[in-house]
């Protein structure tokens, strides 16, 4: 699990920044903890503060490792920075033991690599020169810039049979990045968790299991015709999702259902993967289109049942700033301070009381991360 981050001169964040998701003395919600790690982090600010930078290294992170395709990394730069190279260090612990990973960027060309496994040096790279220490120490002199060398190592050798960097590609093939408001999900382990998909490769019971039990008034079902009362729907050649709510005998297709149970229905799937699976779920702008109650429901079932999985999310929706939902240690607001960039501050640095009213004291100023508008006269 990811339990530390650190980024420099990344888009909005200019100076050095650290990530903390380990857990502190807070004794409340051990439910949201695997061992000393926390399950995970909101971030909250106003408009165009860094919320979604902050998530982005680690979807950057999966891209880079697990995707085929060409990235600009000028476009993750600071472009008000006088620096040209940018920074990100990551710490995972895997099954008790310890891996840092950490890379920089200038323009489109990787400059540093280095790879250690519990202090360990497992690979480095300086430029195109690259030192790899597995089964037997080998030197590269032409390590292509373009790509991160430690892609090339895992694709050509699958780390030799090393199992602790094994347990970590699998963890972070198990990941899943979604983008609540343009409902688009992507995953890194080659399952296509499109939720028409998931509906042919499993069917429609996990998610109607997952209504019922939460007391949804409807259900859902996945046929090519659908009829009741007056109405019949049938598509020419393939099946369409209906909702089936409690007490009406109309089905609804869904094309005519609300913005939130659009998003509902298509980032689900990938909610209940990654609650079986494991790994890392990074949601940006989590609230699109969700009711308050929705939302705690959501982050409430991934803490209580994702057992190795980590939920990184951006949302504007203050209810979540609960010590009944999140802890303290799991909540970082986000500020942008002019030409100095972004900058975190995580709540259980003012060491709230597990009594009081986290959505209070953040309104109020006391984390930071608030928008002040003003009305003007007339």
């Amino acid at each position: 699990m990811l339990k530390r981050m650190v980024i420099s001169n990344f888009k909005c964040f200019k100076n050095k920044t650290v990530f903390d998701f380990r857990k502190t003395n807070y004794k409340i919600l051990e439910q949201n903890t695997h061992g000393k790690i926390l399950k995970g982090a909101l971030f909250v600010g106003g408009n165009a503060s860094g919320k979604t930078t902050a998530v982005q290294p680690i979807k950057l992170l999966l891209d880079l490792l697990l995707k085929d395709q060409d990235i600009e990394l000028v476009l993750y730069s600071c472009l008000f920075s006088a620096s040209k190279l940018t920074h990100l260090k990551y710490e995972f612990e895997i099954d008790g033991h310890d891996i840092h990973y950490s890379f920089s960027f200038e323009g489109n060309s990787f400059a540093e690599e280095k790879l250690e496994v519990d202090k360990k040096v497992i690979l480095e790279r300086l430029k195109s020169d690259a030192k790899l220490y597995l089964e037997q120490d080998s030197a590269f002199h032409e390590a292509d810039d373009s790509i991160l060398f430690l892609k090339r190592v895992y694709f050509n050798t699958k780390f030799a049979g090393n199992k602790i960097l094994i347990r970590w590609f699998e963890f972070l093939k198990r990941s899943i990045y979604i983008d609540a408001y343009l409902r688009k999900t992507r995953t890194y382990g080659g399952e296509n968790l499109n939720v028409k998909n998931y509906i042919e490769k499993y069917g429609v019971d996990k998610l109607n299991m997952f209504f019922q039990k939460y007391k949804f008034d409807y259900s859902i079902q996945y046929e090519r015709k659908a009829e009741g009362g007056r109405v019949r729907f049938e598509a020419e050649d393939e099946e369409m999702i209906f909702f089936r709510r409690l007490g009406m005998d109309v089905p609804v297709p869904l094309f005519m259902e609300s913005v939130g149970n659009k998003t509902l229905i298509n980032i689900l799937p990938a909610v209940l993967s990654a609650v079986e699976n494991g790994g890392m779920l990074v949601i940006d702008e989590f609230s699109s289109g969700f009711h308050n109650k929705l939302e705690e429901l959501l982050v409430k079932y991934i803490m209580k049942n994702g057992e190795t999985t980590q939920l990184f999310f951006v949302s504007h929706s203050t209810n979540l700033l609960s010590n009944s939902i999140l802890r303290p240690d799991q909540i970082y607001s986000v500020e942008m301070a002019g030409d100095e960039g972004s900058y975190l501050y995580r709540f259980s640095e003012e060491q709230p009381r597990a009594a009081q009213n986290l959505e209070k004291m953040y309104l109020s100023g006391v984390f930071g991360g608030v928008p002040e508008y003003g009305f003007g006269e007339g």
